[in-house]
């Protein structure tokens, strides 16, 4: 089993920063992009045991097409740090705004919870927080301290923000040793000013390039979507990128737009396309490769971080 930690609503308007964005027409899904509502008595199970230790999780907050499928496995994207994000970046579902104070129990909390869950692997990300001196990430360290305290046996995999001009930040959360170290770039260097302009391209490769550097042993991961007007050729330019920053592995999936005042969505991308993607990026040499339609960050993480380590184990 596995979770991650992440964001949720509110009734007033979730993205007041975004008013001023002209409205795109939200085009209809494929029938490869459709899936069942959450209805399990597992998926009801994970639901009680997020609400009782008080935490968000990015499968609510950004409303992820794969929370029924997930959380009918106990794997719950755990979001830390608040539902409050000091970013606006034009894809995202998470509110903008000033966030409130961190919760010191918050690390127990969520500890607590995956103990109780009985977690092989956790996934833990965040909200930007720029508004800290470190970006969060001593309470990113807080947090998987408190997890090997209770859950010695489970891998974790933390999902961070790019901590843009937190000298130090990084240094800070690798000392704490996650498994799998992931950013995601999120989309190509060309759309960023219009896609994530708080954020700089090459600072997000400069920070998974010193996590390596930090964790030469251990594993780090990037993430990218389609469907924002981005072509084949600048997404095989941005896995060259990640293999020259050394990382192993790679998510791609399809960009689905929350609101008409959200990146418009350009296209979709086909089951085809997305394995054409996969063909290339393991031809590139990264050792895990998921690419779907219905692919994000934190899907089928555990199995996936289960796999490679077993085959690092049989080859000695």
């Amino acid at each position: 089993m596995t979770v991650v930690i992440d964001r949720i609503n509110g009734t007033a308007p979730r993205h007041p920063e975004k008013a001023h964005r002209p409205d795109s027409e939200i085009p209809r899904k494929p029938d490869w992009i459709r899936v069942k509502a959450p209805v399990s008595r597992e998926y009801a199970a994970t639901r009680d045991v997020v609400r009782a230790h008080n935490l968000k999780t990015v499968c609510e907050e950004a409303a992820c097409p794969n929370i029924g499928e997930c959380w009918t496995k106990a794997h719950a994207t755990m979001m830390i740090m608040g539902d409050t994000c000091t970013r606006a970046c034009a894809f995202c579902n998470v509110k903008t705004g000033l966030p409130g104070p961190l919760d010191a129990a918050e690390p127990g909390n969520v500890a607590a919870a995956v103990k109780k869950l009985g977690l092989k692997h956790v996934v833990i990300t965040s909200v930007d927080r720029d508004d800290l001196a470190d970006g969060g990430a001593q309470h990113f360290a807080d947090v998987i301290n408190a997890i090997r305290s209770e859950s010695p046996g489970t891998s974790i995999e933390i999902l961070t923000p790019d901590f843009l001009r937190k000298d130090g930040a990084i240094e800070t959360v690798m000392a704490a040793a996650p498994d799998v170290f992931n950013h995601n770039l999120e989309t190509v260097p060309r759309l960023y000013l219009r896609i994530r302009p708080g954020a700089r391209y090459f600072a997000s490769l400069r920070l998974l390039e010193r996590a390596k550097e930090l964790m030469p042993t251990g594993f780090t991961k990037s993430g990218l979507m389609v469907g924002l007007g981005e072509t084949r050729e600048e997404i095989m330019q941005v896995m060259d990128d990640l293999r020259a920053a050394g990382v192993n592995f790679l998510t791609i999936g399809q960009y689905l737009q929350p609101t008409r005042k959200h990146a418009k969505l350009e296209r979709f991308w086909s089951p085809d396309e997305f394995a054409g993607l996969e063909q290339v990026a393991r031809a590139k040499g990264f050792l895990m490769v998921s690419s779907t339609p219905l692919t994000r960050s934190s899907y089928h993480a555990d199995s996936d971080f289960a796999a490679l380590k077993a085959a690092r184990i049989s080859r000695g």
